[in-house]
């Protein structure tokens, strides 16, 4: 396995969210191999930072994720998480914002 990967490992959490929005800490933390802590850690500061909302499901929590949302960085600021998931899902990004 390499030492390192062009995505960080809340891009891949996004990434299993957008796959599976109903998907469980355990199943996310295995997928993108952290720990379960970690990925509750991940999952609270994506829902902290709006490109999240969670909602309970019965036993379950069910995650919408806000594709609209700009990106962190300055560098990437002027592009959407929409446009990233749309590209690793094989999609068309969807148009720029007015």
């Amino acid at each position: 396995m390499p030492d390192w990967t062009f995505l960080t490992n809340h891009a891949h959490v996004l990434i299993c969210v957008a796959r599976d929005p109903g998907l469980r800490h355990r199943d996310l933390a295995a997928q993108v191999g952290i720990t379960e802590r970690a990925a509750q850690r991940i999952v609270a500061d994506l829902v902290e930072a709006g490109y999240l909302t969670s909602t309970r499901d019965g036993r379950r929590n069910r995650y919408q994720l806000h594709r609209e949302l700009p990106l962190r960085h300055p560098l990437e600021r002027e592009h959407q998480i929409g446009e990233i998931l749309a590209v690793l899902e094989g999609k068309s990004p969807p148009p720029p914002a007015a």
